[in-house]
């Protein structure tokens, strides 16, 4: 059998983490950002969400396979295996809600427990502010932008409600997950596809 390596013309494939507590609107931004939709209907993530968008990164087709995680300790036993080979993670909080702006630090070190990413201190995190169509806000973008700066995480904010900002942290999440997927990628080469090709078949000529 003869193993032949071609390098492929389809699109990078980055994974994406996304975590947080619950109801801090994780879902609602993916949707916003997928399927340019949102619901006040809240509805808990069971388990997790799966969602996928194909974005261009110069001149290179990466498509995002977005994995959304339940923010509840019940399901926090799945990031094991979820989190392993990502690419890029966001942590998500509720710029109203001091709390969950708190609990990233320990997101942010379950991920890395759980995932094992290579170079764990030079892997790329986006930090998200959601719901900053709302008042009384209690975290500010000077705080939040302070904390990110202790690990070299980008900051983002925005709201999913009114479809403020919504596409800009997926969109650098893409630049990021393309970059460490060449990191760790042999010769920084891209794909590659592995060909089987069985050997042809020939007379039997043992004369025994």
């Amino acid at each position: 059998m003869a193993v032949i390596m071609s390098e492929g013309k389809d699109a990078v494939t980055v994974k994406l983490i996304i975590i947080g507590n619950s109801g801090v609107g994780k879902s609602s931004f993916m949707n916003r950002y997928v399927n340019h939709r949102f619901t006040n209907l809240y509805r808990a993530t069971v388990g997790t969400d799966f969602l996928s968008k194909t974005e261009t990164v110069d001149g290179v087709s990466v498509t995002m396979q977005m994995w959304d995680t339940a923010g509840t300790e019940r399901f926090q036993s799945l990031g094991t295996p979820l989190y392993r080979g990502a690419h890029c993670c966001m942590l998500v909080f509720d710029v109203t809600s001091s709390t969950s702006f708190s609990s990233l630090e320990h997101w942010r070190k379950e991920f890395l427990i759980q995932g094992e990413p290579k170079d764990p201190d030079s892997f790329p995190f986006i930090v998200l502010g959601n719901k900053t169509d709302l008042p009384d806000r209690e975290v500010s973008s000077r705080r939040a932008q302070q904390w990110c700066e202790q690990f070299g995480a980008e900051y983002f904010e925005g709201s999913a409600k009114d479809d403020i900002d919504v596409e800009k942290p997926f969109q650098r999440a893409a630049h990021m997950g393309l970059r460490q997927y060449k990191k760790h990628t042999l010769e920084n080469t891209g794909h590659f596809q592995i060909t089987c090709k069985q050997p042809r078949e020939t007379g039997n000529n043992c004369q025994c």
